[in-house]
């Protein structure tokens, strides 16, 4: 639901505007605010952030998953604030808006995104699909749990499916896992873990 400010606010008023309650991003200048979730989106959410958190620390890498880090596109007033949100934090050192916003804009910083889709399904599979890769993020999750998205990106019928993105040459090339399928993560190649388990929110 998009607020009713006065007028369209560039990316340094909106940061100014913020408030610490609620959930918001900057879509073109405009404000949108997002809508409570449900319980299952927020398992889900919970699960792979968790399930990430164990991967990286097994593995020894200089990662973190914040709560309220936004993500800029270049040179758009566009700011977006992912389910999940791995960040590098050795780069962070070269993120300029990153002392006062906690904003990162660079794809040295941000490994990995997943956004777990709500009602507002365009916005993960055009606008964020496009901005994600013109920062040049290099794995990017779309994990539709409700099958909710357009026919031409779940396929005909439509039916529960996680999309990765994966960026090969500048462009996203993308892969699509239903079911029991083993979940594919360039990032974490030794993750175990199915489609079905993360739509359930538990490896039982």
């Amino acid at each position: 639901m998009r607020s009713t400010l006065p007028q369209p606010l560039t990316f340094e008023e909106f940061i100014q505007w913020k408030p610490e309650e609620g959930q918001y991003e900057l879509h073109n200048r405009l404000i949108i605010e997002m809508p409570q979730p449900s319980g299952q989106h927020e398992e889900i959410t919970s699960f792979l952030a968790e399930r990430l958190t164990a991967e990286y620390l097994r593995l020894n890498l200089p990662y973190r998953i914040p709560k309220t880090v936004m993500v800029k596109p270049p040179d758009k007033d566009s700011a977006y604030s992912p389910d999940v949100l791995l960040l590098n934090r050795p780069n962070l050192n070269n993120e300029p808006l990153w002392p006062s916003a906690a904003t990162v804009t660079q794809n040295t910083s941000i490994p990995l995104i997943i956004e777990v889709v709500s009602t507002n399904w365009r916005v993960d599979d055009l606008t964020k699909v496009k901005d994600y890769e013109e920062i040049g993020i290099p794995e990017y999750w779309i994990v539709d749990y409700l099958g909710l998205g357009g026919r031409r990106f779940i396929g005909n019928p439509k039916q529960p499916t996680i999309s990765i993105y994966e960026l090969i040459d500048e462009e996203y090339q993308v892969r699509q896992f239903r079911g029991q399928d083993p979940i594919i993560s360039p990032t974490f190649p030794d993750l175990t873990l199915t489609v079905a388990q993360i739509f359930q929110g538990t490896e039982q």
